[in-house]
């Protein structure tokens, strides 16, 4: 008889602790499942890179480095030579360090004046800001093409650093905007009182508090910077200023003497900086909400 009561006891005991993790066990379902297929791509990738065949096109085979010789030596395609990777990287490092570097100080100026000064026409330039965020810049290339063409900034790095400046800046404004608002303006007066100007307590007393905020334009401006494709395909037409996503590009041409195994090693090569860099930064990045900062 005992037994049997144990044995209810023991049955309802494993059906409400199932009941409890039910939910828990479905939602860790669901994001396996939703993950699973980048996984699968990254690891093929990642295994494809140092492979010299793929069985049925897919189970890398037989180890190899041969993948890798771009970093070493100079790339033949067919009849086409490519040149060394290292000044190409260098040139996409500047382009990302220079759009993250420009974005930035421009936004903390344009985000403090936004959130602090009251002036003629701030509500206009506020919803200017997100319209023009919302406009597609692909929509602009070729009106892009004939004002860089007329200041001389045609195939240079500076010019498409500018382009993509003035189109990402609206929303690296509008994002440190809601940081500065979310500063107390107790602590702006109590660095006027002590005798700063507007611009010393923005950036003595005001800047200090907004790294968060100054860490997440920066991931996201160096992200965009260094994964920019369209106008430097568009804007850069000599091979000496190349950045990497051209290069890609380049190496897969029209697809008659695709070298899949270089293909997916330069692709490799191509993602590894983004990954340090968000390892790095992600403690930060956590810690950020849109428009403020959590405790």
């Amino acid at each position: 008889m005992n037994n049997g009561k144990t044995e209810i006891y023991l049955r309802t005991t494993w059906i409400e602790k199932f009941r409890l993790l039910l939910p828990r066990l479905i939602v860790y379902v669901f994001l396996v499942l939703t993950a699973l297929p980048l996984v699968v791509a990254y690891a093929w990738l990642l295994l494809s890179s140092f492979s010299a065949e793929q069985a049925f096109g897919l189970i890398p085979k037989n180890f190899t480095l041969e993948n890798w010789r771009f970093l070493w030596s100079q790339v033949q395609i067919g009849t086409k030579v490519f040149q060394s990777i290292w000044p190409i990287t260098l040139n996409t490092i500047l382009l990302a360090g220079s759009i993250t570097v420009l974005e930035l100080i421009i936004s903390l100026l344009a985000g403090f004046a936004l959130s602090r000064i009251n002036f003629a026409g701030k509500d206009l330039i506020m919803k200017m800001t997100i319209l023009l965020h919302a406009f597609p810049g692909v929509a602009l290339l070729i009106a892009l093409y004939y004002v860089l063409n007329a200041v001389g900034l045609l195939d240079r790095l500076i010019g498409v650093v500018l382009v993509k400046v003035a189109l990402e800046l609206p929303m690296a404004t509008w994002m440190i905007k809601g940081f500065f608002d979310e500063i107390p303006w107790d602590v702006e007066w109590a660095a006027y009182v002590d005798g700063c100007t507007r611009l010393q307590a923005w950036y003595k007393v005001i800047l200090p508090q907004l790294k968060p905020g100054i860490a997440a334009v920066a991931i996201f401006a160096f992200l965009s910077g260094w994964s920019e494709f369209i106008y430097a395909y568009t804007f850069l037409f000599s091979a000496e200023n190349y950045t990497l996503s051209v290069y890609l590009k380049n190496l897969i041409g029209d697809f008659k003497y695709l070298d899949y195994g270089l293909l997916t090693a330069s692709a490799l090569f191509y993602m590894l900086p983004t990954i340090v860099f968000f390892l790095l930064s992600q403690k930060s990045l956590m810690k950020v909400s849109f428009g403020g900062v959590k405790g």
